[in-house]
């Protein structure tokens, strides 16, 4: 039998737009939904968990970073957010309470499905054990296996988000190796354009996670005027 097609539910109050992504998305094969209202969005997706949400922030009842921060709780989902050109105090809080990326509008919807299909392949399990990879990275107290997608500190589980994981693993991967920002924008996103603040919030995110003291991480380092290293 054929594999049931990715569902995704697009957010937006605004009846063209969703109407237009909706199309976009369905010509590439997804099966889509679209709300336009907050709480009925939730109680959608809580329904039926999608592979995906496409959410905008503006909405009314319940807005898309309320959204982002049940869902993250309650039933991690992969989310690309639409955000107001210019909105960037919303755009990092998004990216803190758990959303994969995000578009400013007015956006281009091809580009919106090509963000899209990269989300779902990384949420997917891009990152394998091959070439002789180690599938288990441990450093200290910190263990990660990589098949299992399993992060651990000290013996208890970590959660990450699929791009948290992907960062991670890519970054131990090169241990005392400095990436500029643009380069794990690249490597880890797939994007050879892009906002890297998108980079730095991840790390942040890293660092509360996997970090015994966030403010002075052991791990995941600053290189000043370049961007990260991994130190074991």
């Amino acid at each position: 039998m054929p594999a049931d097609p990715t569902y995704v539910v697009v957010v937006d109050d605004d009846e063209t737009v969703a109407e237009v992504v909706g199309k976009y998305l369905e010509r590439e094969g997804y099966r889509v939904a679209t709300v336009g209202d907050g709480q009925e969005a939730l109680d959608l997706i809580l329904s039926e968990p999608p592979d995906l949400v496409v959410l905008d922030l503006m909405l009314p009842s319940v807005d898309g970073l309320e959204i982002c921060r049940r869902l993250h709780a309650l039933a991690p989902v992969p989310i690309v957010m639409l955000t107001a050109k210019g909105d960037e105090t919303d755009r990092i809080i998004g990216l803190e309470l758990g959303a994969d990326d995000y578009l400013a509008k007015p956006f281009s919807p091809r580009e919106l499905v090509a963000r899209v299909k990269a989300v779902l392949r990384r949420a997917g399990g891009s990152v394998g054990v091959e070439g002789g990879l180690d599938p288990v990275l441990e450093v200290g107290d910190l263990s990660v296996d990589v098949p299992a997608h399993e992060v651990r500190l000290a013996g208890e589980i970590v959660s990450l988000t699929s791009r948290e994981f992907e960062l991670l693993v890519h970054l131990m991967r090169h241990p005392r190796t400095a990436f500029r920002r643009e380069d794990l924008l690249e490597r880890v996103w797939g994007y050879s354009i892009g906002d890297t603040s998108t980079v730095t919030v991840h790390i942040r995110r890293l660092r509360e996670k996997i970090e015994h003291d966030p403010s002075e991480p052991r791990h995941l380092v600053t290189v000043w005027g370049v961007g990260y290293r991994f130190e074991p």
